[in-house]
């Protein structure tokens, strides 16, 4: 978060009222001033620049400022207990604060335990407690081991179940067969539950090259966009055949595209994700031996990343969620630059929404798109109604974009554990500001690691 130095800030840490000149309601920008009492917006009023509001409790922004709700950041590696020198619960919603993010889903692995039972995710609401700056919620896991047992860890609150259908990475994640998503599927529409999918095809991987080497072109050819095809069409035929929705996460290949348009057509129950690095950076930006931007599925060439774009603005991919994934520096490093070694994954949870604002509006796009595949769609898509929105009633989570603040991209100042990123030294004309959790101002010094809440998932 870079702040601007004549934006006028309330003289409290909860102010009852926030005014802008654009102001993010039913989807377009507005005069307006917010009400904001016990953490939740009460009234939309009109902006009036006389308005009489206590001085103390207002927070006036400029008029170069864009009020939005706080980002919703479905895709979160926190990876507390057990690898928390990768990252933890306090560096990482620290980072979410102050890149504008007001609410995290965490995910299931590379904690240890994973969270695929409820003895699990009690550990990891423990090790969360008291080390939160924003509101966080937690993915459940579906491995060979706990199916057959999903339910009971989604009546303990988990907003759905992540699978693999290759490896993963680490050993205590196991990744599912072909008959084993068919039968985590099943069980999951038994009770009307949500499948999150990293879709990449085993038998695919297994037979790309995988040379030892330090050229981006050649872990490309080790990631290959059928990888991506093949398991999305075996999500697909399952949906079908089992009702169960599900959701491809970090789609990074355009390529499958027709077939999920076609699939939503057909009415299946498919939502779909991508991440600010598949659509602001491409296989020409990554220089060989630069592990900071190895992922999988990987970041692919320029043409595909207009495609993807171009999926965001059909509406064939819904959401666009940060895919956090830290490391330690030692672990992106190991290999030497050989990018087989080296572990993947991109941190980019406080840079993310920055980083698509800048990305959308060089491509004509606006900010309020922009927060609607962030903010709002995200909510939608865990049921949280009370957040992504500026509405009254809902929570009092904002973020201040303000188009003057520019800001270059230093890794070591990033909030996240290691410092490490794919953003380090990309310069941005505009920034986040302010961020404002349920009714609170963050400290861009210090968030407050005890302000954040955690979530569980209503029952229907």
């Amino acid at each position: 978060m870079s702040t601007v130095s004549s934006t006028p800030r309330a003289a409290t840490s909860t102010p009852s009222a926030v005014r802008a000149r654009r102001v993010l309601v039913d989807g377009a920008f507005t005069p307006a001033t917010l009400r904001i009492s016990e953490g939740r917006i009460t009234a939309i009023d009109p902006y009036r620049p006389d308005q009489q509001v206590p001085t103390l409790d207002l927070l006036d922004l400029p008029d170069t400022a864009h009020l939005v709700p706080g980002v919703v950041d479905t895709h979160v590696h926190v990876n507390e207990p057990g690898r928390t020198e990768w990252e933890g619960f306090a560096t990482a919603t620290a980072a979410a604060a102050l890149g504008g993010v007001t609410t995290l889903i965490d995910m299931p692995l590379n904690s240890v335990p994973a969270t695929t039972t409820v003895a699990a995710l009690q550990a990891k609401q423990r090790a969360a407690a008291g080390k939160l700056a924003v509101d966080v919620g937690f993915w459940g896991g579906a491995v060979p081991e706990s199916l057959g047992s999903l339910e009971a860890l989604w009546l303990a609150g988990v907003y759905g179940f992540k699978c693999f259908l290759a490896p993963s990475g680490v050993a205590e994640f196991g990744h599912l067969d072909g008959p084993q998503l068919r039968s985590a599927m099943a069980e999951i529409a038994g009770f009307d539950g949500l499948l999150i999918v990293h879709a990449e095809d085993a038998a695919v991987l297994e037979a790309a090259p995988h040379p030892p080497s330090r050229a981006y072109a050649d872990f490309l050819l080790s990631r290959p966009a059928e990888a991506e095809s093949a398991a999305i069409r075996s999500v697909l035929d399952g949906a079908q055949e089992t009702g169960c929705r599900v959701h491809v996460l970090h789609l990074s290949s355009a390529r499958p595209l027709e077939a999920l348009a076609a699939a939503r057509a057909e009415g299946l129950p498919v939502t779909v994700e991508t991440c600010p690095h598949y659509l602001c950076l491409d296989a020409g930006d990554v220089p060989d031996a630069a592990p900071e931007f190895k992922c999988c599925p990987p970041i692919r060439d320029a043409g595909n990343r207009d495609a993807l774009w171009d999926g965001l603005r059909d509406g064939v991919i819904d959401v666009v969620v940060s895919d956090h994934s830290p490391a330690t520096a030692e672990m992106k490093q190991a290999g030497d630059g050989d990018l087989q070694q080296a572990w993947g994954g991109i941190a980019g949870l406080q840079v993310g929404f920055t980083a698509v604002a800048a990305e959308a509006a060089a491509r004509g796009i606006g900010l309020d798109a922009v927060s609607d595949w962030m903010s709002r769609r995200t909510a939608d898509l865990v049921g949280l109604t009370a957040k992504g929105r500026i509405e009254v009633g809902a929570d009092a989570d904002l973020a201040v974009y303000d188009t003057a603040a520019a800001w270059s991209v230093d890794a070591r100042a990033l909030a996240h554990r290691n410092p490490i990123s794919a953003y380090q030294g990309r310069h941005y004309p505009g920034s986040v500001t302010h961020t404002l959790v349920r009714g609170r101002l963050v400290d861009t010094a210090a968030p407050d690691p005890t302000w954040g809440r955690m979530l569980e998932r209503s029952a229907p």
